[in-house]
């Protein structure tokens, strides 16, 4: 009890999400547009919605990733796209055509933020890879261990972060994002993954400070 106490105690009076989007033109056609929608819908239906500065940033180059989050400075970032099985995601080009980013790259570019960033939320295919292998960085990393579908992508990411907007630890907020995908009957629930830095625990990590 002491720990969760402390824990508020500390935290910010609002949080940053900075969405990244990136659909190259030569890759199969993802509904980002709608996750964002629903996220955003979901944020302002949440008890603490004043809490939750939310951003986006479309098409995202390479050149991009670290300018937008300088300029954001964000507490979450959320990446939303195409992601492979050796753990690479799918950025555009000058040419809005696929550039992709390893996991080791991805990781050296994790390790150059602020202590400000607490959350990587991955919402790509087979992107569990990138998540496990930053938490070394930041407390928290979703991804995803095989691909998902864009319904699934959608409906877990629009609860994990209504949850959020209502004071939930990263762990309920994380379960019920699951079980939203099973009362819709999408059954991909198992597709998502949490990771956590060593020493921390998810069940009493909460981001968002009830006013």
């Amino acid at each position: 009890m002491q720990n969760q106490i402390d824990e508020l105690q500390k935290l910010p009076k609002t949080i940053t999400v900075l969405f990244l989007a990136s659909n190259p033109v030569d890759t199969p056609s993802l509904r980002l547009d709608a996750e964002c929608r629903a996220i955003q819908e979901m944020i302002r239906k949440s008890e603490y919605r004043d809490t939750i500065k939310f951003e986006s940033r479309w098409a995202v180059r390479t050149s991009d990733l670290l300018q937008a989050i300088n300029e954001v400075n964000p507490d979450i970032i959320h990446f939303s796209g195409h992601g492979d099985d050796d753990g690479t995601l799918a950025f555009e080009n000058p040419d809005g055509e696929c550039k992709l980013v390893t996991k080791e790259a991805v990781a050296q570019t994790i390790m150059t933020l602020s202590d400000k960033v607490r959350l990587i939320f991955f919402n790509a295919c087979f992107s569990a890879i990138q998540a496990e292998n930053i938490v070394k960085y930041v407390d928290i990393a979703i991804g995803m261990n095989t691909s998902i579908g864009d319904e699934a992508a959608l409906v877990f990411a629009s609860q994990f972060y209504s949850s959020i907007g209502f004071g939930k630890s990263i762990e309920v907020s994380f379960n019920q994002a699951k079980a939203a995908l099973m009362l819709e009957g999408i059954p991909e629930e198992t597709t998502p993954e949490l990771f956590v830095r060593d020493g921390l625990q998810a069940n009493s990590i909460i981001l968002v400070q009830p006013e």
